[in-house]
């Protein structure tokens, strides 16, 4: 379940993608691995699944299994705002109104099959490829990227995506 809530003063620029195709960005993402919240205790299967709408927002729908892989389907939607002038790769998440958390896109491939996304005081972070499963080699590459931006790619958990 990916929300969050921060606040991106008093830490060190954190870099993001130059530009992000919101068409090619859209549709359903899985989480690899994450830094454990505890709005996320005990998901296994967790995804973020990003929809277009007609009005100002892409609707957010996040979901995973709770306590185990074949556990009861837990699910929160909301909605994500682009920051203006960002290239796409800045946007705010609302989950609960009023509240809004920084959802910043600093890792992305190509051909969008893989992202990592975090909060700017990096105390969030996420990575999601497009399937349940990502090669090691690229998972440690993304590893040796996250670390030289400043995170501390100990705190990273494995998510469970070995679903029913």
């Amino acid at each position: 379940m990916i929300f969050m809530f921060s606040c991106s003063s008093n830490y060190p620029n954190l870099e993001v993608v130059k530009n992000v195709d919101l068409d090619r960005y859209l549709g359903k993402w899985y989480e690899i691995a994450a830094f454990p919240q505890s709005f996320e205790k005990g998901c296994y299967c967790t995804t973020a699944e990003y929809l277009k709408t007609d009005k100002d927002y892409i609707r957010v729908v996040n979901s995973c299994r709770k306590d185990s892989a074949s556990g009861k389907l837990d699910r929160v939607e909301g909605k994500a705002f682009v920051v203006p002038n960002s290239g796409n790769a800045k946007l705010r998440v609302q989950f609960f109104w009023p509240f809004r958390g920084d959802y910043w896109i600093i890792d992305l491939a190509d051909d969008y099959s893989y992202a990592v996304v975090a909060a700017p005081n990096r105390k969030y972070l996420w990575i999601l490829p497009r399937t349940p499963k990502m090669d090691s080699e690229l998972y440690n590459q993304i590893l040796e990227r996250i670390k030289q931006k400043g995170f501390d790619i100990t705190r990273l958990k494995k998510t469970n995506q070995t679903c029913n």
